[in-house]
Protein backbone atom coordinates (compact mmCIF):
# COMPACT_ATOMS: atom_id res chain seq x y z
CA UNK A 1 0.00 0.00 0.00
CA UNK A 2 1.38 3.82 -0.54
CA UNK A 3 2.24 5.51 2.01
CA UNK A 4 0.47 9.09 2.43
CA UNK A 5 1.90 12.31 2.00
CA UNK A 6 -0.52 14.82 4.43
CA UNK A 7 -0.74 17.90 3.59
CA UNK A 8 -1.69 21.46 5.70
CA UNK A 9 -5.51 20.32 5.62
CA UNK A 10 -5.53 18.55 9.36
CA UNK A 11 -6.57 15.04 7.91
CA UNK A 12 -5.56 11.51 8.12
CA UNK A 13 -6.07 8.59 5.41
CA UNK A 14 -8.10 5.80 6.79
CA UNK A 15 -6.38 3.93 9.20
CA UNK A 16 -7.45 0.65 7.28
CA UNK A 17 -5.09 1.43 4.37
CA UNK A 18 -1.80 1.38 6.94
CA UNK A 19 0.81 -1.01 5.97
CA UNK A 20 1.29 -4.12 7.83
CA UNK A 21 4.19 -2.35 9.75
CA UNK A 22 1.63 -0.08 10.94
CA UNK A 23 3.03 2.87 8.65
CA UNK A 24 0.06 4.95 7.62
CA UNK A 25 1.71 8.77 6.25
CA UNK A 26 4.49 11.07 6.57
CA UNK A 27 4.92 15.01 6.90
CA UNK A 28 2.79 17.18 8.05
CA UNK A 29 3.53 18.95 11.64
CA UNK A 30 2.98 17.93 15.47
CA UNK A 31 0.76 21.23 15.98
CA UNK A 32 -1.92 20.55 18.82
CA UNK A 33 -4.87 20.28 16.31
CA UNK A 34 -3.41 17.57 14.41
CA UNK A 35 -2.13 15.21 17.04
CA UNK A 36 -5.62 15.49 18.47
CA UNK A 37 -6.88 14.42 15.36
CA UNK A 38 -4.62 11.87 14.79
CA UNK A 39 -5.12 10.52 18.38
CA UNK A 40 -8.69 10.58 18.15
CA UNK A 41 -8.46 8.06 15.19
CA UNK A 42 -5.39 5.95 17.27
CA UNK A 43 -2.97 7.35 15.15
CA UNK A 44 0.29 8.54 16.62
CA UNK A 45 3.68 10.12 15.97
CA UNK A 46 6.87 7.74 15.79
CA UNK A 47 9.75 8.60 14.00
CA UNK A 48 14.19 9.24 15.66
CA UNK A 49 16.23 12.14 15.19
CA UNK A 50 16.95 12.91 11.54
CA UNK A 51 13.66 11.37 10.32
CA UNK A 52 10.62 12.91 8.27
CA UNK A 53 7.67 13.01 10.63
CA UNK A 54 6.52 9.00 10.69
CA UNK A 55 2.69 8.34 11.26
CA UNK A 56 1.09 5.03 12.43
CA UNK A 57 -1.55 3.12 13.04
CA UNK A 58 -0.34 -0.18 14.29
CA UNK A 59 -2.43 -4.03 14.41
CA UNK A 60 -3.03 -5.71 16.30
CA UNK A 61 -3.23 -3.18 19.59
CA UNK A 62 -2.08 -3.51 22.87
CA UNK A 63 -4.76 -2.15 25.29
CA UNK A 64 -5.22 -2.10 29.15
CA UNK A 65 -9.29 -2.42 30.26
CA UNK A 66 -9.00 -0.95 34.10
CA UNK A 67 -11.29 -3.91 35.07
CA UNK A 68 -8.75 -6.43 33.90
CA UNK A 69 -5.83 -4.54 35.65
CA UNK A 70 -3.81 -6.96 37.91
CA UNK A 71 -0.70 -5.86 40.19
CA UNK A 72 1.56 -8.95 40.82
CA UNK A 73 2.27 -10.19 43.69
CA UNK A 74 6.00 -9.35 43.79
CA UNK A 75 5.31 -5.66 42.62
CA UNK A 76 2.74 -5.51 45.01
CA UNK A 77 4.86 -6.20 47.91
CA UNK A 78 7.91 -4.00 47.00
CA UNK A 79 5.26 -1.28 46.98
CA UNK A 80 4.21 -1.76 50.46
CA UNK A 81 8.14 -1.55 51.49
CA UNK A 82 8.82 1.30 49.77
CA UNK A 83 8.55 5.12 50.77
CA UNK A 84 6.88 6.65 47.78
CA UNK A 85 4.85 9.46 47.00
CA UNK A 86 2.96 9.38 43.76
CA UNK A 87 1.87 12.89 42.13
CA UNK A 88 -0.21 14.02 38.70
CA UNK A 89 1.06 16.66 36.61
CA UNK A 90 3.78 18.02 38.87
CA UNK A 91 6.51 17.62 35.95
CA UNK A 92 5.34 16.64 32.92
CA UNK A 93 8.55 18.02 31.17
CA UNK A 94 11.18 16.19 33.62
CA UNK A 95 8.95 12.95 33.34
CA UNK A 96 9.64 13.47 29.45
CA UNK A 97 13.40 14.04 29.54
CA UNK A 98 13.92 11.10 31.71
CA UNK A 99 11.94 9.01 29.52
CA UNK A 100 14.17 9.66 26.77
CA UNK A 101 17.34 10.08 29.07
CA UNK A 102 16.99 6.34 30.34
CA UNK A 103 16.44 4.97 26.84
CA UNK A 104 19.87 6.24 25.88
CA UNK A 105 21.54 5.42 28.50
CA UNK A 106 20.63 1.72 28.07
CA UNK A 107 21.56 1.77 24.47
CA UNK A 108 18.49 1.99 23.28
CA UNK A 109 17.17 4.72 20.70
CA UNK A 110 14.31 7.55 21.30
CA UNK A 111 11.65 9.14 19.44
CA UNK A 112 11.04 11.83 22.02
CA UNK A 113 13.38 14.00 20.08
CA UNK A 114 13.58 17.92 20.32
CA UNK A 115 10.52 18.57 18.17
CA UNK A 116 8.12 15.82 19.98
CA UNK A 117 8.91 17.17 23.71
CA UNK A 118 7.64 20.60 22.64
CA UNK A 119 4.92 19.54 21.37
CA UNK A 120 3.49 17.25 24.13
CA UNK A 121 4.23 20.12 26.62
CA UNK A 122 1.90 22.39 24.12
CA UNK A 123 -0.52 19.48 24.58
CA UNK A 124 0.13 19.55 28.20
CA UNK A 125 -0.19 22.98 28.45
CA UNK A 126 -3.76 23.27 26.99
CA UNK A 127 -4.83 19.79 29.88
CA UNK A 128 -4.92 17.23 27.04
CA UNK A 129 -1.27 15.59 28.11
CA UNK A 130 -0.61 14.34 31.53
CA UNK A 131 2.12 12.59 33.63
CA UNK A 132 2.16 10.28 36.65
CA UNK A 133 5.52 11.09 38.69
CA UNK A 134 6.68 8.51 41.51
CA UNK A 135 9.05 9.83 43.96
CA UNK A 136 11.34 8.51 46.69
CA UNK A 137 13.01 11.11 49.64
CA UNK A 138 11.83 13.92 47.33
CA UNK A 139 13.63 12.34 43.99
CA UNK A 140 11.60 11.42 41.16
CA UNK A 141 12.21 7.72 40.28
CA UNK A 142 9.71 6.83 38.07
CA UNK A 143 6.79 7.88 35.61
CA UNK A 144 4.78 7.80 32.83
CA UNK A 145 3.14 10.36 30.43
CA UNK A 146 0.29 10.19 27.35
CA UNK A 147 -2.43 11.87 25.94
CA UNK A 148 -5.90 11.37 27.51
CA UNK A 149 -9.43 12.13 25.11
CA UNK A 150 -12.49 11.10 26.39
CA UNK A 151 -12.54 7.95 28.03
CA UNK A 152 -9.26 7.11 26.98
CA UNK A 153 -5.66 7.30 28.13
CA UNK A 154 -2.49 7.18 25.12
CA UNK A 155 0.32 6.01 26.93
CA UNK A 156 3.14 6.93 25.31
CA UNK A 157 6.65 6.38 27.54
CA UNK A 158 7.87 5.35 31.16
CA UNK A 159 10.94 5.54 32.87
CA UNK A 160 12.51 4.03 36.48
CA UNK A 161 15.20 4.85 38.06
CA UNK A 162 14.37 2.22 40.70
CA UNK A 163 13.08 -0.97 40.36
CA UNK A 164 9.35 -1.35 38.95
CA UNK A 165 9.32 3.05 39.62
CA UNK A 166 7.77 2.62 36.15
CA UNK A 167 5.05 0.43 37.42
CA UNK A 168 4.20 2.11 40.88
CA UNK A 169 3.48 5.00 38.41
CA UNK A 170 0.92 2.93 35.90
CA UNK A 171 -0.83 1.65 39.45
CA UNK A 172 -1.44 4.77 40.43
CA UNK A 173 -2.66 5.57 36.81
CA UNK A 174 -5.10 2.86 36.30
CA UNK A 175 -6.14 3.61 40.70
CA UNK A 176 -7.36 7.21 38.93
CA UNK A 177 -8.65 6.05 35.50
CA UNK A 178 -10.88 3.78 37.52
CA UNK A 179 -12.45 6.51 39.80
CA UNK A 180 -12.82 8.20 36.90
CA UNK A 181 -14.64 5.67 34.72
CA UNK A 182 -12.06 5.42 31.93
CA UNK A 183 -12.92 2.46 29.66
CA UNK A 184 -9.61 1.62 27.98
CA UNK A 185 -5.68 2.73 28.10
CA UNK A 186 -4.10 2.46 24.53
CA UNK A 187 -0.10 1.11 25.17
CA UNK A 188 0.40 0.96 21.48
CA UNK A 189 3.35 -1.63 21.02
CA UNK A 190 3.19 -4.62 22.94
CA UNK A 191 5.55 -5.87 25.66
CA UNK A 192 5.60 -8.84 28.29
CA UNK A 193 6.01 -6.28 30.93
CA UNK A 194 2.43 -4.88 30.43
CA UNK A 195 0.79 -8.21 29.87
CA UNK A 196 2.13 -9.08 33.49
CA UNK A 197 -0.52 -6.27 34.43
CA UNK A 198 -3.08 -7.78 32.05
CA UNK A 199 -2.75 -5.64 28.90
CA UNK A 200 -3.79 -7.87 25.78
CA UNK A 201 -3.62 -7.56 22.01
CA UNK A 202 -7.03 -6.77 20.26
CA UNK A 203 -7.66 -6.16 16.27
CA UNK A 204 -6.74 -2.63 15.31
CA UNK A 205 -10.59 -2.44 13.74
CA UNK A 206 -11.51 -3.15 16.72
CA UNK A 207 -9.61 -1.01 18.88
CA UNK A 208 -10.67 2.11 16.15
CA UNK A 209 -14.40 0.97 16.31
CA UNK A 210 -13.96 1.19 20.59
CA UNK A 211 -12.18 4.83 20.45
CA UNK A 212 -15.41 6.17 18.63
CA UNK A 213 -17.33 4.74 21.82
CA UNK A 214 -15.22 6.29 24.32
CA UNK A 215 -14.08 9.35 22.73
CA UNK A 216 -16.99 11.96 22.47
CA UNK A 217 -16.44 14.81 24.43
CA UNK A 218 -12.51 16.18 24.25
CA UNK A 219 -12.79 18.86 26.71
CA UNK A 220 -9.50 19.24 28.15
CA UNK A 221 -8.94 18.14 31.93
CA UNK A 222 -7.05 20.52 34.32
CA UNK A 223 -6.79 19.00 37.20
CA UNK A 224 -5.37 15.48 36.60
CA UNK A 225 -5.28 13.21 39.97
CA UNK A 226 -6.02 16.37 41.74
CA UNK A 227 -2.65 18.10 40.94
CA UNK A 228 -0.99 17.54 44.43
CA UNK A 229 0.91 14.72 45.91
CA UNK A 230 -0.51 11.89 47.49
CA UNK A 231 1.20 9.08 49.77
CA UNK A 232 1.11 5.87 48.65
Amino acid sequence: MPIFQLTNDILFPPVSLAEESGLLAIGGDLSAERLLCAYRQGIFPWFSEGDPLLWWFTSPRLVIFPEEFHVPKRVARYQRKNNLTITGDLAFTEVMHQCATVRKETGDGTWIVGEMMEAYKRLHLLGYAHSVECWQNEQLVGGLYGVSLGKVFFGESMFSRISCGSQFALIALVEYLKRESYKMIDCQMTTNHLLRFGAREIDGSEFHTMLKLYIGDISPQGHWMGNEKNTK
